[in-house]
């Protein structure tokens, strides 16, 4: 195993994952949705809704997008490595209502649910 798996692993011990599934179902719709994937990967296409806000910046841009600590935030990415960390670390700065997605996108797509372009 990698470092960085093992390191997506431990966060996976701390934070919750929700199913696309999950996701689809949700209603109302999560109060934000945050595709932490870069630039580039975003323009191929993403969940409808989801606002873009890198994981390399997602903790200096998050409290702009959200600054109360208990909204619900999903965050995804590729297939659900950076959004576990990205969850671990909103967890750390006092988010309460933070999940992510399993599987990221590639899930998503996997499971036949639109994409925007």
């Amino acid at each position: 195993m990698t470092r960085y798996l093992a390191l997506v692993k431990d966060a996976k011990t701390r934070i919750r994952e929700i199913s696309v599934d999950e996701l689809r179902g949700m209603n109302p719709a999560p109060a934000l949705l945050v595709d932490t994937r870069e630039p580039v990967e975003w323009a191929d296409g993403r969940i409808a809704s989801a606002v873009p806000l890198p994981r390399g910046i997602l903790e200096g841009k998050i409290e702009q997008l959200a600054p109360d600590l208990d909204q619900a935030i999903v965050l995804y990415c590729a297939g659900g490595g950076r959004s576990a960390l990205a969850a671990d670390s909103l967890m750390r700065m006092g988010y309460r209502n933070v999940v992510s997605l399993a599987g990221g996108f590639g899930a998503w797509q996997e499971a036949g649910y639109p994409v925007q372009r």
